[in-house]
């Protein structure tokens, strides 16, 4: 059976349980990363179902994964920084 749309890839689903516990996550940072580190987190989150829901729309099934890699290398890099600045251990 066909997908009718993007939301029904289980990959797009975990993509946005990602995004929700990423805003409860940091929530969790100081106050002074509301707009530094928190807010790269969050938008880095959301990009990835946000490219996947995009590349589904495109003729190549490739396109779409592709760009669900780019923005979770985007995320990964971001996730990193926490740990290395004192927060998350």
């Amino acid at each position: 059976m066909a997908l009718k749309t993007y939301r029904e890839l289980e990959v797009w689903q975990k993509a946005m349980d990602l995004v929700v516990s990423v805003y409860r996550l940091s929530g969790e940072l100081p106050a002074t990363e509301k707009y530094g580190l928190a807010s790269q987190l969050q938008r880095s989150a959301v990009s990835i179902p946000a490219n996947i829901a995009e590349g589904y729309g495109r003729s190549h099934r490739g396109e779409y994964l592709t760009a669900g890699r780019v923005s979770g290398s985007g995320f990964r890099v971001s996730g990193m920084a926490a740990p290395r600045i004192g927060q998350w251990r």
